[in-house]
């Protein structure tokens, strides 16, 4: 085991009277890439944006209990929000290119915090595409819009964007939901890469996916944390019998 990163104790989070999730209690490590599986409904999303305050976003929307991020409650009065967000980047279901060019894109978040150098903005664009295997794709059109790239390339684009920000998570929310094999492929095998830098945190509706990639595996069910566990004792050996039954294809 490495070191926790990030840990939920008796975690709740609330959208009015209805708890979303209920008495969460796990802790990721640094530098893994933990799975979260279940139905629709089970929580999975709800728990990626409570650690980056998305559901504050939610009106009537509250937490209970404590989710700490290198050891400080995210939901600690005086945390900037801003900041958690940096650090937390997310990569949604449907990726959201901006209206700009594939350089545009990448080096928008930099812009934004004052960089202006055109030399450490280009180093930066390579860096990110390199990163997500997608330099030698656009290289030669980086100026072009970035609409005009596949979904699968978009996805990946989004992901450079992010890392551009220089975050310390990653998390993915159905990265591939709606992906080719091929552009799944790609995603997965970035994500294997990135894990020597960054803690990634990957909900995903995919069991195989999970299996493939995933270091450790958890298992929601309408709110609740089933069980957590390698990926490999999940999958073949899974302590509950839910978490068995919803591997298997009997419901969800």
């Amino acid at each position: 085991m490495g070191k926790t990163v990030i840990r939920a104790k008796n975690f709740s989070h609330f959208f009015g009277s209805v708890p979303a999730l209920k008495n969460i209690n796990l802790d990721i490590f640094q530098n893994e890439i933990f799975g979260i599986i279940g139905p629709a409904g089970s929580g999975k999303s709800t728990f990626l944006r409570a650690l980056n305050r998305l559901n504050d976003l939610i009106p009537n929307s509250w937490p209970e209990g404590i989710l700490e991020i290198g050891g400080r409650d995210v939901y600690a009065p005086g945390t900037s929000v801003v900041e958690l967000r940096r650090r937390l980047g997310m990569v949604f279901a449907t990726p959201v290119p901006l209206p700009r060019s594939i350089f545009e894109n990448i080096v928008f978040g930099a812009r934004m915090a004052g960089e202006k150098n055109r030399g450490r903005l280009t180093e930066l664009v390579a860096d990110c595409l390199k990163k997500t295997a997608l330099w030698e794709e656009v290289m030669d059109r980086l100026e072009t819009s970035a609409l005009k790239l596949s979904g699968g390339q978009q996805q990946r684009l989004c992901l450079a964007r992010i890392l551009a920000l220089r975050p310390e998570f990653i998390m993915l929310d159905e990265p591939t939901s709606g992906l080719d094999p091929i552009s799944t492929m790609k995603i997965e095998e970035t994500l294997r890469k990135l894990q020597a830098e960054y803690t990634i945190i990957l909900v995903t509706n995919n069991t195989k996916q999970a299996a493939r990639v995933a270091d450790r595996t958890a298992f929601f069910l309408n709110g609740e944390l089933i069980e957590v566990d390698t990926t490999e004792r999940i999958f073949s050996a899974p302590s509950d019998q839910r978490t068995n039954d919803y591997i298997s294809g009997k419901f969800g």
